[in-house]
């Protein structure tokens, strides 16, 4: 397992920072002033230089992408329950996504901006989380169905 979870960490690291980067890119679409918005100026200011804010927005996003893709392995823990590997795998991407978010300034440093941070990082995870469960729920049936058919 542990071999599993750093192979994944490390191919989830480049996919952390490509995700980083677009949401990016779309920021300064969506700003559409012209120019590209790297990171919060916040950030910047805090490093005392853009380019530091990007190196460590850089890093931050290698452990992001890591961090969620070793917690992947948690779906695959046959003795645990379902309720079990839901309530870890919240738990843990939890634990990787709010800091870093508060550090790159990626939501406002206040009570509201953090009940507003979790709000849409639960509703984004239920979503993901149930369309993932519908899908493997229909996949089941399907198996059994074929499987019904062979008996007959």
């Amino acid at each position: 397992m542990k071999k599993k979870m750093i192979l994944r960490c490390l191919l989830g690291a480049p996919l952390g920072l490509a995700i980083s980067f677009l949401i990016t890119v779309f920021i300064s679409l969506a700003v559409g002033d012209g120019s590209f918005y790297a990171v919060a100026p916040e950030l910047t200011e805090n490093c005392g230089s853009e380019l530091n804010a990007v190196l460590l927005q850089t890093a931050c996003s290698l452990l992001y992408g890591a961090a969620w893709a070793g917690a992947s392995v948690i779906w695959e823990q046959e003795k645990w329950s379902f309720l079990r590997m839901t309530l870890t795998h919240l738990i843990v991407s939890s634990l990787a996504s709010f800091p870093i978010a508060y550090f790159m300034y990626w939501m406002p440093h206040n009570a509201l901006g953090i009940l507003i941070y979790f709000g849409i990082f639960f509703a984004v995870y239920l979503i993901i989380w149930l369309s993932n469960f519908l899908a493997i729920r229909h996949r089941i049936r399907q198996i059994n169905e074929k499987v019904m058919e062979q008996k007959e």
